[in-house]
């Protein structure tokens, strides 16, 4: 059982900038596709983006391209998502998930870390 424990969210003016962190608690053998999702109220979850085991294969939200990088670090299980420019309409919860691919349906979820973006 995989555990995604999702850190640094918060509270930033409109055009900084924020970087989230995910780390896997266990081995993430098998994982091959780790990413960012995101729900902001009232609206449906939403991919921001995610990337390959190799990180040779990333996917962005047409929203957050030029913006938002994905990376991973697999030594340490870990995956990040920095945010740079950030607007008002990218405040959400932000959530990690790791799936072995895209589509799978057995998909692991972290408990999700809040965004605010003030204008």
């Amino acid at each position: 059982q995989v555990q995604l424990v999702e850190s640094g969210g918060g509270l930033v003016q409109a055009g900084g900038s924020l970087r989230l962190s995910c780390a896997a608690s266990a081995s993430t053998f098998g994982i091959n596709v780790m990413g960012w999702y995101r729900q902001a109220p009232g609206k449906q979850r939403e991919l921001v983006a995610d990337i390959s085991r190799g990180g040779t294969t990333t996917n962005y939200a047409r929203s957050v391209k030029g913006r938002f990088t994905i990376s991973r670090y697999n030594a340490k299980n870990t995956v990040y998502l920095q945010m740079n420019s950030l607007k008002p309409e990218d405040t959400a919860v932000y959530y990690c998930n790791a799936k072995p691919y895209r589509g799978a349906s057995n998909e692991y979820w972290g408990q999700g870390t809040q965004v605010t973006v003030s204008s």
